[in-house]
């Protein structure tokens, strides 16, 4: 062999090489969307102070999986129906780091989950006239001065060596603390208590005065907790209310179905749409749901959707959620 057709030969498994690494390890500035794993609640959620009923059914939260992808794994996406390829720009927002999304996505969780709860001891108990000691820190405003010093989940203790037993305790103790002045908040999260302190700053354009950037509501009147593990977005609220409802009554909310959901919730039992309802669908099916919970405003993008043997349900609020799954099996509501 000649040394120009050597040379060729080693360039050509070179360049097939260098084309193969490209293809299968290099990653594009594109993501793989489609549906994720769909999660039963209610052995993710425990209570301390008040009896468990746990239901023979299955209330199921469904997710939408996405990751970065290759150009093989571009490929890949392309050709399956369930996945849809998006530009990193759909998935992040414009200034904003994987890192941020992240705890963006977690912090939205976590407020889902607290106003799941709030919507659930609300209708099975005298809560909020009857709650625990404290306040509950329900939302922290991006941008102010709490963000990455107080948490969602976080419960106040006292501020400024004034003891809060409540929700309108703290906000007492905050009026009362000149607005340029550090504000030391003592707070219980994890088990353990420890100090925070934070300066107001006006970091709202729809306020023109300085906040913390903190929204409390009043302490639990018994334990709650829920383990969302990596799992991110508002998206689970609804089913995380469901799931916490049928575990505080007796009997089988399920009638012993497996019945996956999604939806946003607020603390007023309002039930919002969420993205990705389709891939949502998809995930529902393949856990084995016979009903699927859609909030309202979703509805309209399933219209032409075929769900098989699954039931769809329309629902705006937890309480059609639970009328509905109480019909199953001829029981009333009791909310």
């Amino acid at each position: 062999m000649s040394r120009t057709k050597r040379f060729l030969s080693w360039f050509a498994i070179a360049l097939g090489i260098g084309v193969a690494f490209f293809a299968g390890w290099v990653q594009l500035p594109y993501y793989s969307l489609g549906p994720g794993p769909a999660r039963e609640v209610q052995p993710l959620i425990h209570v301390s102070g008040h009896q468990e009923f746990p239901s023979e059914g299955r209330l199921i939260m469904t997710t939408v999986r996405f990751h970065s992808v290759s150009a093989i794994g571009a490929l890949f996406a392309w050709l399956d129906p369930h996945q849809a390829l998006v530009s990193a720009s759909t998935l992040y927002p414009p200034g904003e780091t994987v890192e941020q999304e992240t705890q963006r996505a977690l912090s939205q969780m976590d407020q889902s989950k607290i106003d799941a709860s709030f919507v659930v001891l609300r209708h099975l108990a005298d809560y909020p006239d009857e709650h625990g000691d404290g306040a509950l820190i329900e939302y922290v405003s991006p941008g102010c001065p709490a963000e990455g010093k107080l948490y969602t989940g976080d419960v106040v203790e006292s501020i400024d060596g004034t003891p809060v037993h409540s929700q309108d305790d703290a906000t007492e103790a905050l009026d009362a603390t000149p607005s340029g002045d550090p504000i030391t908040f003592t707070v219980r999260a994890g088990g353990e208590t420890h100090d925070v302190t934070v300066t107001r700053a006006t970091c709202n354009p729809n306020v023109d005065r300085p906040l913390v950037g903190i929204f409390m509501i009043d302490a639990f009147p018994f334990g709650v907790q829920i383990a969302s593990g990596d799992v991110g977005g508002p998206s689970a609220g609804l089913m995380w209310a469901l799931g916490l409802y049928d575990l505080l009554t007796p009997g089988d909310l399920t009638a012993g179905l497996t019945i996956a959901g999604t939806g946003t919730i607020d603390t007023r039992g309002g039930v919002g749409p969420i993205g990705g309802i389709q891939d949502k669908v998809v995930a529902a099916e393949r856990a084995g749901a016979t009903i699927f919970l859609v909030p309202a405003d979703n509805m309209a993008e399933l219209r032409d959707v075929d769900t098989g043997d699954m039931r769809l349900i329309s629902v705006s609020t937890f309480k059609e959620a639970l009328d509905a799954l109480q019909s199953l099996d001829g029981t009333s509501s009791s909310a």
